[in-house]
């Protein structure tokens, strides 16, 4: 994660961006966005994660539902191992788990992942940040507050994360700046799923001058 932050730090940099009004992100750039707004309040205005709440609650809230959901994250760890079965068969246990109902998009990923050493850095992102001892937490981690105004979006049809995780997220933002908002219609992939709603939300959250508790 350091060197994630200080590739998007380089990058606004080079761009001579000093301020972002918001930053968004989801799943993986949701978590990345809760470590730039937290760390960086100085370069980051405001905050809207979708999908994955502040990483000090995703298991001490979620729980031993959360840790089922997020068995891949240990096996992902197994280098060489996760690659050989993700791929056997035509990539049938990707399929299985994660495209079961879509194999058009199955298709478009596995055609990305077949990427000369595109899987492994895909899998790199959770071999280098997934930290094992968290998957112990039986209660949220403490962790500074957020100061900035903070919007958290789940949608119903994740199968990945609770929404407990996303809720519980609030207590690492300063009393005022939580806004929490449930898609009903979606599943994990916010964007791709529900993109008019989302950016309803997001254009309502850019443009607020207040932010009330929701």
């Amino acid at each position: 994660m350091p060197n994630l932050l200080t590739d998007v730090l380089g990058i606004l940099d080079q761009l001579h961006i000093r301020k972002v009004h918001c930053v968004v992100g989801h799943d993986w750039g949701a978590a990345l966005a809760w470590q730039l707004a937290g760390r960086f309040p100085d370069r980051f205005e405001r905050l809207a994660a979708l999908s994955v709440g502040h990483n000090a609650s995703m298991f001490g809230m979620g729980g031993n539902k959360q840790r089922e959901k997020s068995w891949y994250m240990l096996f992902f760890k197994f280098k060489g191992i996760s690659e050989r079965a993700l791929q056997r068969n035509d990539w049938a246990l990707l399929r299985q788990l994660w495209f079961a109902d879509d194999p058009q998009v199955a298709t478009e990923y596995i055609a990305e992942l077949s990427r000369p050493g595109a899987l492994t850095a895909a899998l790199n992102w959770y071999r280098a940040n997934v930290q094992l001892e968290q998957f112990g937490d039986t209660k949220p981690r403490p962790a500074p507050l957020l100061r900035c105004p903070v919007m958290g979006i789940w949608s119903c049809g994740d199968q990945g994360v609770l929404e407990a995780q996303m809720k519980a997220s609030a207590r690492y933002v300063q009393d005022g700046m939580w806004r929490y908002h449930q898609i009903r219609n979606a599943g994990h992939w916010i964007p791709r799923d529900a993109p008019d709603e989302l950016n309803h939300l997001l254009r309502d959250f850019l443009k607020s001058t207040s932010i009330s508790k929701l």
